[in-house]
């Protein structure tokens, strides 16, 4: 017997290591060059190979088979020759020797064609972020009739709290894998495609770029409280930087323990490292965090003074230079002012977590009117907490002396 090694990258494993129908759901959300799109159609055809199954591959637009799901199981079957001489690959069509048969239509123009198709085995929702509810309605209603059927929904996240975002994200089922992949979990990721990321990482507004290549939600707004005072670069510190500068916020509960170690240099703030973990006990905090971020115990750490315990213990176990912040009134906002002060926030890539935070720290909406209200949320923070008490300091000292303008 011949035996075929699939490949996959690391995180899609689980999601199809369960046996066909095992599962109803099997998906992947990121952005580009992730290869979601893929290795789902390499591991359709594969489950095709093995087995005749229905096939239906859908997206909620689609007006020719040039806009359909066909071009990805093309490329898929011919990355691998035992796969290519099972299919029969036409313009528009794909069938297998077997009988495997894939099924191609768009949700808005042929929902009442779906629902009268029989004996659908696995059904492929593509772009899956436009699907409205009534299409989800209506496609379950009719592909979940066949015993062991199973959805696989493909996409890029732009909406938070879309139809696909609330199913599979918010309130996942209970029998459902899904994984978030990007371009650095996948291990064939080509070099003209990080080309082309990298220039548009220098040339795309953080969110965006985050939108596109990071699987984030689409999140310009006015009331991101850092908007258009941050950037992802890389960089090494020079010998005539200021710094480092470092601050800690402790866990609790579901929130992060989370450290940073930042620089200053031409009037920018740079931050290069970052730990964050939910759940950290506190005896493993020190060898936790030095072990993201270099010689972490040799310098100066400003935690937050509400836990005096953990600071004591910290001194006492692995990181003796940690320090209580100092807090007054109004030390948030006094603290996002001198922030906002520097001509630029530059976060470097393995900062991701700080990223993710500069993204979504964001003021209140009043949920009648719409306006932004002068009120952060007290959420999205604890890495921007940590870079607050690292140059707190400065802050004191910013204000009394006049360095931000205020007297």
């Amino acid at each position: 017997m011949t035996v075929a090694q699939i490949r996959l990258p690391r995180k899609l494993v689980p999601v199809f290591s369960p046996a066909r129908g095992a599962v109803q759901y099997r998906g992947a959300r990121g952005g580009r060059g992730s290869g979601k799109s893929f290795n789902f159609a390499k591991m359709a055809a594969v489950w095709g190979y093995a087995e005749p199954l229905r096939i239906l591959c859908t997206r909620e637009f689609q007006a020719s088979i040039r806009e359909s799901f066909h071009a990805e199981l093309k490329a898929a079957i011919a990355s691998e020759p035992w796969l290519e001489g099972h299919y029969d690959v036409g313009v528009d069509y794909l069938k297998g020797k077997n009988g495997t048969e894939f099924i191609f239509r768009g949700l808005r123009q042929s929902v009442n064609t779906i629902k009268s198709l029989a004996k659908i085995d696995l059904t492929i929702v593509e772009e899956a972020e436009d699907v409205p509810e009534a299409a989800w309605l209506a496609l379950e209603a009719t592909v979940f009739r066949q015993p062991k059927s199973e959805l696989w929904p493909i996409w890029n996240p732009r909406i938070d709290g879309s139809p696909v975002d609330l199913r599979f994200v918010k309130n996942p089922p209970a029998n459902a894998r899904i994984a978030e992949l990007n371009w650095d979990d996948n291990p064939y990721f080509p070099p003209g495609l990080d080309t082309l990321r990298r220039r548009e990482q220098e040339r795309l507004d953080p969110n965006t770029y985050a939108h596109v290549w990071e699987g984030a939600y689409l999140t310009n707004s006015d009331k991101q409280v850092m908007g258009g005072k941050w950037a992802v670069e890389e960089f090494e510190p020079g010998a005539d930087w200021e710094g480092p500068y470092q601050g800690g916020d402790f866990g609790f509960a579901q929130d992060p323990t989370a450290a940073v170690r930042c620089w200053i240099h031409s009037d920018c703030l740079y931050v290069s490292h970052e730990a964050f973990k939910e759940q950290l006990e506190l005896d493993h905090t020190a060898e936790f965090v030095s072990r993201h971020i270099p010689d972490f115990a040799k310098h100066t750490t400003r935690w937050d003074n509400a836990r005096p315990e953990s600071i004591s213990f910290l001194t006492r176990h692995g990181l003796p230079r940690s320090v209580a912040v100092d807090k007054w009134q109004g030390s948030v906002e006094d603290g996002i002012q001198f922030l906002r002060s520097f001509r630029k926030i530059i976060v470097h890539p393995r900062c991701k977590r700080l990223q993710q935070e500069m993204r979504l720290y964001s003021y209140k909406v009043d949920r009648n009117t719409g306006d932004i209200l002068a009120v952060i949320v007290d959420a999205h923070n604890h890495g921007i907490d940590a870079l607050r008490y690292a140059v707190t300091p400065m802050i004191k000292r910013g204000f009394k002396y006049g360095m931000l303008g205020v007297v």
